[in-house]
């Protein structure tokens, strides 16, 4: 092992529990804790996070991953992927110290960001990160004179008009543009070695990756006519990081392969990469919140009475989270978080109208209404699966003021692979360990094979 990693950052979980079994000793610690002081916190099951990795060399064995650490910036997820060979995808300053103060080397960060400060690109020279993105004149001008030994990766423009989250209304130069670029990068001695592309989160349109993959050949081919030397694609991000998924990531895979066996075969000389981040830790964090206040509303309408002649009512839960923080993607992704009770409900407890409320005093931090649930108190607890992208860290980006605290897991099977992922082939026959359930979560439902595999090289 490379050793990001010990055994005393994370909770071992032995055969026989799971993560439900840490989160209800955790929510009962923190109901009995005399200071009331824990309102909210994660369980992630970083084996989960090995076991997507293991899919993802399976499913796109030519392509280099790198995590996109705005994602989710915890450090067990970052000493766990570095653990396991990956590279690091940085948008600022911040991140880049962060990565490297757990040592990963400025050979394994890309600085992913077409609209720089130009401070941070002078940090980047000093601490020896080369790999940078562009998408216009201006960013050539600055990296020229900040950074001349940069190799420069140039982002183009995808169809990203069916993604969930488009980007290229904000990014990416068009194929029109892209001739202009490479020539005035010629001029001022900036070396461009790739291209880059970003079809945008939740994308369902598989045509979409073909189309960049071709595009990026086109742009391969003229700025290797003008001299620069081209070896890198980097396919973006947006991949699904879960099961259920409308397009599921094998699918994607599927095409992604087929259009490179296309534009990029084996053997051609270019280095391949993927940025990554709902990928590998959406679901393997889990988030228990509990209720800090209630109120019951009175539904007060003519004509409208309950079976039993009582008004009808809807109850508004206050949670410590809300859409400023953890419940972010209410308001980027319209989503509609769905809680799971901690308490188990019997069937015939009635259910009521019930909206759930962060704890800023707005109109606009609501976490979810529309619920129908049993009469929950103050201090109950309400549990939320799948909450590991853009979740950590970003209460602070959007004015909230999250202290929710993480405490990680791992299945002994996971850590043991982990463990022995490095290890040279001949010497690790033992392969059908590795068909075990990786993950220590709620519930298993499949398993996966694959062989031993090895960490990626550096990308410079």
């Amino acid at each position: 092992m490379a050793g990001y990693l010990s055994e005393t950052d994370f909770v071992m979980v032995e055969e026989g529990f799971s993560t439900r079994d840490l989160l209800e000793e955790l929510t009962l610690g923190a109901s009995q804790a005399t200071a009331g002081d824990v309102a909210a916190f994660f369980v992630a099951d970083l084996g989960a996070v090995v076991r997507k990795h293991f899919c993802f060399l399976k499913c796109l064995p030519r392509v280099r991953p790198f995590y996109t650490v705005k994602c989710n910036s915890s450090p067990g997820v970052l000493k766990v992927l570095a653990e396991l060979g990956l590279g690091f995808s940085c948008a600022n300053k911040a991140e880049m110290e962060l990565v490297q103060r757990i040592g990963v080397p400025a050979s394994k960060i890309i600085y992913a960001n077409p609209c720089k400060q130009t401070a941070q690109i002078k940090y980047a020279a000093k601490h020896g990160v080369r790999l940078l993105s562009f998408d216009n004149e201006a960013e050539l001008a600055k990296v020229a004179k900040s950074h001349p030994s940069a190799k420069m990766v140039l982002c183009i423009a995808t169809d990203d008009s069916h993604s969930l989250s488009p980007l290229s209304f904000k990014f990416g130069a068009t194929l029109k543009s892209c001739r202009h670029l490479l020539e005035n990068a010629k001029r001022t001695h900036v070396e461009v070695v790739g291209v880059s592309f970003h079809v945008g989160s939740g994308c369902p349109d598989l045509h979409a990756y073909t189309q960049s993959i071709a595009d990026a050949r086109l742009v391969f081919e003229m700025g290797a006519e003008l001299g620069h030397g081209m070896h890198i694609l980097d396919l973006g991000g947006g991949f699904p990081g879960l099961e259920g998924a409308k397009v599921r990531f094998e699918e994607i895979a599927s095409v992604i392969n087929s259009a490179l066996d296309l534009y990029f075969p084996e053997g051609c000389g270019v280095d391949i990469l993927a940025r990554l981040g709902r990928y590998y830790v959406t679901s393997a964090f889990t988030l228990a919140v509990s209720i800090i206040a209630k109120k019951e509303v009175l539904l007060d309408q003519p004509g409208r009475e309950e079976e039993n002649g009582s008004t009808p009512k809807t109850i508004v839960y206050h949670l410590s989270e809300g859409v400023y923080g953890i419940f972010n993607s209410v308001l980027f992704d319209n989503t509609c978080p769905t809680p799971i009770l901690q308490k188990k409900s019997s069937a015939e407890q009635p259910l009521y109208s019930s909206s759930l409320w962060g704890p800023v005093a707005d109109g606009c931090d609501c976490v979810a209404e529309g619920l129908w649930l049993p009469q929950l108190h103050v201090g109950d607890w309400l549990v939320f699966e799948n909450m590991g992208a853009y979740t950590v860290g970003m209460a602070s980006l959007l004015g909230g003021t999250q202290t929710c605290r993480v405490t990680y897991a791992m299945s002994r099977v996971a850590w043991e692979a982990l463990r022995g992922q490095l290890l040279p082939a001949e010497q690790d026959e033992d392969t059908e360990g590795m068909c075990k359930p990786l993950s220590c979560g709620w519930e298993i439902t499949d398993t996966l094979c694959v062989g031993p595999v090895f960490t990626p090289a550096s990308i410079m």
